[in-house]
């Protein structure tokens, strides 16, 4: 019987469970799994059945993990489909241990005033982005992820916006996604 553990941050556990218990029912009906909550440390306990729940286990796994960065439960189930995936990419990484300032900036620019940012990387990659305490999660297929781990990373690297939208939006219509607009030269991103 696959058993896996996850421990997410304490203020995302409620939301992990949701009101009554509701959202660990759910994710548990659609896993085929048996979830378990020690809500004074945060630990989830996900216990797959012996008939290939394995996967099934994985996928409840990344839920919660998507969950704990800041996902809303329901876009955190977009996991669910097939082909789509989780990303976590830490701020720390790219900013050192220069302090919460450049912390506050470096996350400040990925979501932009307003979120517009965040919305015009979710537009033109097809992910969809969260950005919680030290890290950027994304969620989607691999094609997707690729490109918008890329783009996340050039932002953090100090790529102006504009650029890494054009780029986001021309590799979107080399994909043959014509749908794919131009970031607007009338609508200023802040940095």
């Amino acid at each position: 019987m696959p058993v896996l553990y996850l421990r997410l941050p304490e203020d995302r556990i409620g939301a992990a469970i949701g009101p009554g218990g509701s959202t660990k029912r759910a994710l548990e009906s659609a896993t085929r799994t048996e979830i378990a909550v020690d809500p004074d440390d945060g630990e989830f306990r996900i216990t797959a059945p012996d008939d290939g729940g394995a996967l099934s286990a994985l996928k409840a796994r990344d839920v919660l993990m998507a969950i704990g960065r800041g996902f809303s439960p329901e876009r955190a189930r977009r996991l669910l489909k097939e082909e789509t995936y989780l990303a976590v990419i830490d701020i720390k990484l790219v900013s050192g241990k220069k302090g919460r300032d450049q912390m506050w900036r470096i996350r400040s620019r990925l979501i932009g005033v307003q979120g517009r940012a965040r919305a015009r990387l979710e537009e033109l990659s097809g992910c969809s982005v969260s950005v919680y305490g030290s890290t950027v999660a994304l969620i989607g297929g691999e094609r997707e992820l690729e490109r918008a781990v890329e783009a996340v990373e050039l932002l953090l690297h100090g790529s102006e916006h504009s650029t890494v939208f054009h780029w986001l939006a021309r590799k979107r219509r080399e994909d043959g996604r014509e749908d794919a607009l131009a970031p607007s030269v009338d609508e200023p991103i802040a940095e």
